[in-house]
């Protein structure tokens, strides 16, 4: 990966760790759910961080860009998906 394929995201350790937890927890149940009030402030933060790094949300091409990015992040038929991890 690239530099401008990378961004910086800054979390305190609070959000950090209860975005880890909500993270795993979906990673282990395959459900996304807010067992706590501090996920969801995290889980708000977050987007407030995207929104001051990302410039594509802006752009009149957005859900394409999102799309493309989607189907980067997917693995394929063949690929074993725990390859990346």
């Amino acid at each position: 990966m690239s530099d401008a394929d990378s961004t910086d995201v800054r979390l305190t350790r609070d959000e950090a760790l209860v975005l880890f937890e909500l993270a795993w927890r979906f990673s282990e149940t395959d459900e996304l759910s807010i067992a706590h009030e501090g996920e969801r402030r995290a889980l708000w933060n977050l987007c407030c961080a995207f929104e001051s790094t990302l410039l594509e949300p802006c752009l009149p091409n957005y859900h394409d860009l999102l799309n493309a990015a989607r189907e980067r992040l997917a693995p394929s038929e063949t690929e074993d998906p725990d390859e990346h991890v």
